[in-house]
């Protein structure tokens, strides 16, 4: 294992560093695009050291609470992932904005939609491969250090162990759980400060640029561009790479945790210590595998002759890392598991022989594939969905909003069919183990569909600093045209980390209930039940929790947006020379309120996803706490999927209109102010709603199986 490991985390960091130089040493273009690009990078920058600093202080509490109530190696483990959470973050960040003014003069020099392309994914991939490097690197420490060094992995110690308040845990199952939770933390402040930043800002440069002023999008007149360039990188860059690090650990985290209590429950008797030791290594070998398969992938679209066809050539990339990763994985498991006997597999859950976990996982593969192909037919204005917001853009905001909304509630069902489908056959192919390693294979080859994802925002930036140098506009041209694609692929990417996130919690789940067994009755696991009225009520409060969750990040998002509003129309009322271009507009100003208003409101989500189950565990005990995760992985998985679809469908319709693809109506005109309307009410949901709710699922979940060794014993209502 340490070899597998070792070897793609080696590839996966020499590829990223051989892409990080090829984009640095591309040239940055004139005087005036560097000093757009560095006031991005500088914003950029300054915005994510402020939050980490918040971040760092509350990490600091949590780690003291987890060494203090549970164990100190799991506060280590903590502060480790938050670490390795922040780093993919910032790195993803940082190659961000070196890349966006290097793809803009790309298109101004060659004019070539390919080699523009090629620049973005190899900037993108920076990102993809940290991610999966990162994510994998902290595993591996975590299960030398702790689980070989300390014997924590060994069968033996496998068991629930008192600590010294008497809290029951199995030692090693806790700390996986702690690193997971270090990982979700920082994913949670990343996605909601970053996109309370981003969207802010957009809304912002939007509402008064475009519709009021009647000026371009990224117009250098206008102050809020530069912040909303900003935002791209702080929310859907450095936000997207801890979010996506954050559901690769998650789903690892569940298998290895599922394993772990599976094993105490059953005993020794019927899994042999050999077993289970097998089934918590296979899932850290598997996405080596996975990665090493990245890796060829990213590199194979780097090296050959890219098309004009950006989609394709994307496609390419994902579609070679996804067929290595089946094949590669499915020899690796038949040979790791073909010396179990059939009793051993079945004792495990296996029913399809050696190759179960494989078949479970390549399921998740083709799910996720499948998630994403819809999101694509939902999002992408090739397809009917899109055109027609787009086209009723034509009678006003009033139907683009209206069909947009239609759009993204239709675009729920068939997902979460296949998910749910998905859920039955892995679990019958190989148990609640199976639905885990369908999650994983999700997330198997998270390194493409990340670089894919990160090549997005690269693009969009690019367009803005081709719009404020004044380029050709022929070069806006080319970056439009992947700033779009971009949309469509950050939608599919979305779709792989919501359906991941309900696989993975209904494995925490599973293991959430076995972690009970020591608190009630030994080797009886603990059932809920849906008619018992601790559970209802907390199925009903959880139900709830994603709504209330999502209109928070709503207001967050308008308030920060009111005050853009706000500064802008003041800097064209009082300084008139700014429309004219005789006076400078004061983007710094822009800057500071989108900063301020991001780093202030995204505190109180943050923390209600991380105190609503501690609050209802201490009162109301485990039961509560077990319907209210069932309660928010439901509606949680739906609204996702709605606002990441509806707000994906919106910007692509406007980009629709924009491409004078509607005769008669183009950039400027009214059916074009509408599909921005629509754009705008779509901005938070799709960047700030849509992406958080499934760290809120999983970050509920991992708290929940942290805490409920001690609510499960200690709570309010047990008391009556």
């Amino acid at each position: 294992m340490v070899i597998i490991v070792f070897i793609a985390v080696g590839a996966a960091l020499l590829a990223a560093l051989y892409n990080y130089m090829r984009v640095k040493r591309s040239d940055a273009g004139t005087d005036v695009m560097k000093d757009i690009a560095g006031q991005i990078q500088m914003g950029a920058r300054t915005f994510l050291i402020h939050e980490f600093k918040i971040i760092g202080i509350v990490a600091a509490v949590v780690a003291v609470v987890l060494g203090v109530v549970v164990a100190w190696y799991v506060a280590v483990a903590f502060l480790l992932g938050a670490l390795l959470s922040a780093s993919a973050g910032f790195v993803g960040m940082k190659i961000a904005t070196i890349a966006n003014v290097r793809v803009s003069n790309t298109a101004r020099v060659t004019k070539s939609l390919g080699k523009t392309l090629k620049i973005a994914f190899q900037g993108g991939s920076v990102m993809g491969l940290c991610v999966g490097a990162f994510a994998i690197t902290g595993l591996i420490v975590i299960f030398l250090v702790f689980g070989v060094g300390m014997g924590q992995v060994k069968p033996e110690a496998l068991t629930v162990t008192p600590n010294w308040l008497s809290i029951n845990f199995i030692p090693f199952t806790m700390t996986v759980l702690g690193y997971a939770l270090g990982c979700s933390l920082i994913a949670m402040f990343n996605r909601v400060g970053g996109g309370i930043y981003t969207k802010a800002a957009d809304m912002g440069a939007d509402l008064v640029g475009k519709t009021e002023a009647h000026i371009p999008e990224d117009d250098p007149r206008n102050p809020a561009t530069i912040a909303d360039n900003v935002g791209d990188n702080v929310g859907d860059v450095a936000g997207l790479g801890s979010d996506l690090l954050e559901s690769f650990v998650g789903a690892i985290v569940a298998c290895i945790a599922l394993a772990s209590y599976t094993f105490y429950l059953k005993g020794a008797d019927v899994i042999s210590g050999n077993m289970v030791t097998s089934l918590i290594e296979f899932p850290i070998i598997f996405v080596a595998i996975g990665l090493i398969a990245c890796v060829v992938g990213i590199m194979f679209l780097i090296f050959k002759k890219i098309s004009n066809k950006p989609h394709k050539e994307l496609n390419i990339s994902t579609w070679v890392s996804a067929g290595l990763t089946v094949v590669a994985t499915g020899v690796f498991t038949y040979f790791f598991f073909s010396g179990y006997s059939p009793d051993a597999l079945a004792a495990a859950g296996f029913k399809a022989g050696a190759l179960s976990p494989w078949i479970a996982a390549v399921l998740g593969i083709g799910s996720g594939i499948a998630i994403g192909m819809i999101a694509e037919y939902y999002t992408s204005y090739d397809f009917a969905p899109t055109r027609k917001i787009a086209k009723s853009s034509i009678e006003g905001a009033a139907l683009t909003i209206t069909d947009g909304l239609g759009v993204g509630m239709k675009s729920t069902l068939f997902p979460v069919a296949i998910l749910a489908v998905s859920t039955i056959v892995a679990s019958q192919v190989a148990g609640i183990y199976g639905v885990t390693m369908a999650a994983i294979g999700m997330l198997s080859f998270v390194a493409a569909t990340v670089s894919v994802d990160t090549y997005g925002p690269i693009a969009d930036n690019a367009g803005g600093i081709s719009e404020m140098a004044k380029l050709d506009p022929k070069v806006r041209k080319i970056t439009d045209k992947l700033d779009s694609v971009g949309n469509t692929t950050a939608a599919v990417g979305k779709g792989f980390a919501i359906g991941s996130a309900a696989l993975a919690a209904l494995s925490l789940l599973a293991s959430y209930l076995h972690s009970q067994v020591s608190n009630i009755a030994e080797h009886s696991e603990m059932i809920l039940n849906v008619i018992d009225p601790l559970t209802l009520a907390g199925v009903l409060i959880g139900g709830a929790l994603p709504f209330f969750f999502s209109g928070l990040l709503i207001d967050a998002v308008s308030k920060a947006a009111r005050n853009m509003v706000r500064e802008v129309r003041r800097q064209f009322s009082q300084m008139p020379g700014i429309l004219t271009g005789k006076q400078k507009p004061d983007t710094k100003r822009c800057i500071e309120i989108a900063s301020s208003g991001a780093l202030k409101e995204m505190k109180i989500p943050a923390f209600i996803a991380i105190l609503s189950p501690l609050v209802g565990g201490f009162i109301f005990g485990a039961n509560f706490v077990g319907g209210m995760l069932i309660g928010t992985t439901l509606t949680g998985i739906m609204l996702a999927l709605f606002t990441a679809n509806a707000g994906g469908a919106w910007d692509n319709a406007k980009k629709y209109v924009e491409s004078d693809k509607i005769e008669g109506h183009s950039k400027g005109s009214d059916a074009h102010a509408a599909t921005v309307i629509g754009d705008t009410v779509g901005d938070p949901l799709k960047d700030t709603v849509g992406p958080s709710l499934d760290i809120l699922i999983k970050i509920m979940a991992t708290v929940s199986l942290i805490a409920v060794s001690i609510f499960g014993q200690f709570n309010l209502f047990s008391l009556f």
